[in-house]
């Protein structure tokens, strides 16, 4: 739990589910963390084998984060939270 836990690794896991995001775009698609928790959430990422980042040797600099293998076996993973979340939150109203 501790590789994908936290309030935003789940959240940057998903949106990479669908293909590689610069850092800006990711930013756009989780308005409301800071940028530094972002840096930090990826960096975790990274460390623990999640994502990928690939810098581009370019002005200005651009780099790519993407879900590596591992990162990528989590998609059943994640999708059966997300099916246990609506249930849960079903079952509350």
């Amino acid at each position: 739990m501790s590789l994908i836990g936290g309030k935003w690794k789940c959240i940057a896991v998903h949106h990479l589910g669908d293909g590689p995001l610069r850092f800006g775009v990711l930013r756009r698609c989780m308005p409301n963390t800071t940028q530094r928790m972002l840096t930090l959430t990826l960096r975790d990422l990274e460390a623990d084998g999640i994502i990928n980042r690939k810098v581009f040797n370019v002005v200005p600099p651009h780099v790519e984060y993407s879900l590596t293998d591992l990162g990528k076996a989590l998609a059943p993973v994640m999708d059966s939270l997300s099916t246990w979340g609506e249930i849960y939150y079903n079952s509350q109203k």
